[in-house]
């Protein structure tokens, strides 16, 4: 499914009122992950300021030890501290990498901003090398503008 044939999915989900927003957010990662080949494991990490951490909200795919992540810290708290979005063509070849596991090969997060502040991020992580594209990044940007309407 092309990522124009998923937008309006994920718009459906994000206004479904018979669902509470983790199920929503879940769905949403469901979606993605059955979708898009090479999207291995989906989910959200969700910031606490006064703490200057992540913690791991709804994903999909294989469970993780990475449930609390400290700002700056691996891909995810960069994108904390940068507020940009930050593909990783292999992580292999990154320095500030938290391993998740040796079949992942590649990862792109996408800061989430509501009002202005960035109050998470969606995580993709392929066991692909360089499968993400700018067109995967102005697809999440758009999963994450309609997932923002949930705060």
């Amino acid at each position: 499914m092309t990522f124009q044939e998923l937008q309006p999915k994920i718009s459906t989900i994000v206004a479904d009122t018979t669902i509470v927003r983790d199920e929503k957010l879940l769905a949403v990662c469901q979606l993605l992950s059955s979708n898009v080949e090479y999207y291995n494991w989906v989910g959200f990490y969700f910031a606490n300021h006064e703490t200057k951490t992540l913690h791991l909200g709804p994903y999909v795919g294989a469970e993780t030890d990475h449930t609390v992540i400290p700002f700056g810290k691996g891909i995810c708290g960069q994108v904390a501290e940068s507020n940009a979005n930050f593909v990783v063509p292999d992580v292999n070849a990154q320095d500030n990498y938290i391993a998740c596991s040796f079949t992942v090969k590649s990862e792109i997060v996408v800061p989430l901003f509501v009002d202005g502040k960035n109050i998470g991020q969606i995580d993709i992580d392929s066991h692909v090398i360089d499968p993400f594209t700018e067109a995967d990044e102005r697809f999440l940007e758009f999963v994450n503008q309609e997932v923002a309407k949930l705060f």
